[in-house]
């Protein structure tokens, strides 16, 4: 039994399937560098005691009962919670969470957070350990009941799953998890910050969510996974653009793997390019410092741009050939590995 322990979980960019997760379609993450990194250390008492080191920010906890909190602290009570609901028996802990991949950006900042949480508290218990899937979908649960974002498994999968030199081909029906090379032959993936934040649960996320229920409830479906562009054309407005661009963006997750299979760049770059029309034109996720930051990277050379994230401002990720310069300000990313606890 440890008495301390330390955990690192990363974000993710997600090359293209942006908003399939939770309409059971496919996606193509791969984890990266930046993430959060959580310190634990047990204590005899039965409470939590967390510090946000990058915020100078406290929160305290009973174990037995912990209560709702806005913004870092839910996702530190709702951790707790959910590990006891399913069934750990967690000691009392002091944490210490500190953070490189900018919150609000689009590269899954409350997923590192979730994970690296219930990874550090993991450690500093002697029972069974929940595998990788399990242990996702409980971070998911943090998210969606304790936070209000009502986001699907993507961003838990990519960071509990990431390996370096690989993107994940996730299927959300079968939570398949496939690992496809990412070798992108001199070229380079950038993200590029549009300086707009967001907040998933504030956003327009869960309105979006809710759009395509009511598109799957019109069309006598059990998710959008089951739709074809014919029958899209049977929706009112909005309904019929929000699904054929999930209907679209699963298609184009099955080419960008056919396209690093045969090492051609310049079509995932107009993969990208498609992506990031679909979700400006067709689901609407865009905003005017989004778009002025894709047409940044354009003209600094970029074959391909989108939007990353849950949309209504974050970062933009851009994919840039040899010789190219990319914007002084834009972060290069490559793919890392996966959650871990730290020696």
């Amino acid at each position: 039994m440890r008495e301390r322990a330390a955990a690192f979980a990363p974000g993710r960019v997600n090359l293209l399937g942006e908003h399939t997760d939770y309409n059971e379609g496919l996606a193509l993450p791969f984890a990266i560098s930046q993430g959060v990194t959580v310190r634990a250390r047990r204590t005899r008492d039965l409470r939590i005691e967390a510090l946000a080191v990058d915020l100078g920010k406290r929160d305290s906890f009973a174990l037995e009962r912990p209560a709702a909190a806005p913004g870092w602290r839910g996702f530190v009570r709702g951790a707790a919670a959910e590990l006891q609901q399913a069934g750990v028996r967690l000691p009392g802990a002091r944490l210490e969470i500190t953070g490189t991949v900018p919150r609000g950006s689009g590269l899954s900042s409350s997923a590192a957070l979730e994970v690296a949480l219930c990874l550090a508290l993991l450690a500093l218990t002697d029972g069974p350990v929940p595998d990788r899937l399990a242990l996702a979908q409980i971070c998911s649960r943090i998210e969606n009941v304790w936070v209000g974002a009502r986001t699907g498994l993507l961003d838990q999968i990519a960071s509990l799953y990431g390996e370096p030199d690989t993107a994940m081909r996730i299927d959300f029906r079968s939570l398949e998890v496939t690992n496809v090379a990412l070798d992108l032959d001199g070229f380079s993936l950038v993200t590029l910050d549009s300086g707009e934040r967001h907040a998933n649960a504030l956003s327009g996320y869960n309105q979006r969510r809710d759009e395509c229920a009511r598109a799957c409830a019109q069309l006598g479906v059990s998710s959008l996974r089951d739709t074809t562009l014919e029958m899209t054309e049977d929706l009112p407005a909005p309904l019929a653009a929000r699904a054929r661009h999930v209907v679209t963006e699963n298609a184009r997750v099955q080419e960008a793997v056919a396209a690093l299979a045969g090492r051609d760049l310049a079509e995932l770059g107009r993969l990208l390019d498609a992506c990031h029309a679909s979700l400006r034109d067709c689901y609407e996720i865009s905003t005017p410092a989004v778009e002025a930051t894709v047409e940044r990277l354009h003209r600094a050379g970029a074959v391909g741009a989108r939007i990353v994230g849950g949309g209504f401002g974050g970062s933009v990720l851009g994919l840039f050939p040899p010789g190219a310069t990319a914007p002084q300000d834009a972060v290069e990313v490559s793919p890392g590995p996966g959650a871990h606890l730290i020696a």
